[in-house]
């Protein structure tokens, strides 16, 4: 059992040195990356488990699988892009009661006129 323990924490190490030594200053978090190898050294369980807890900054993708490649940055992204803004009606209140009075007005006359061609069509038919 100590030999898998001795095992783990020599793997865990390894990781975080290779990935200290592999990220941009702008990407470690709270201490240099200089401060981060000699704690590490010192350290090497607990320093690993610091770095990749604290000290590595995981931006807003979270953890990425090491495999799969990012894409590349070309500006510091704020999330998603924004859904288009509703379209914006610069019509007054009152405005828009006129319309909507009218548009009502509209389908009465409609209704009307369909109601007086049944009318018609019905009277006519009689006739012949």
């Amino acid at each position: 059992m100590p030999f898998l323990f001795t095992i783990i924490t020599l793997a865990l190490t390894i990781g975080a040195v290779v990935d200290i030594v592999r990220r941009e200053d702008s990407q470690v978090r709270f201490l240099p990356r200089l401060v981060w190898l000699i704690v590490l050294i010192l350290l090497p369980l607990l320093g690993a488990l610091l770095w990749f807890g604290l000290g590595r900054d995981y931006g807003d993708a979270g953890i990425t699988i090491p495999r799969l490649r990012r894409a590349p940055r070309t500006a510091p992204s704020t999330g998603t892009a924004a859904p288009p803004a509703p379209p914006r009606d610069t019509r007054t209140t009152e405005q828009q009661i006129a319309d909507l009075d009218r548009e009502i007005e509209e389908w009465r006359l409609r209704e009307e006129i369909e109601k007086r061609k049944r009318d018609a069509g019905e009277s006519g038919e009689e006739g012949l």
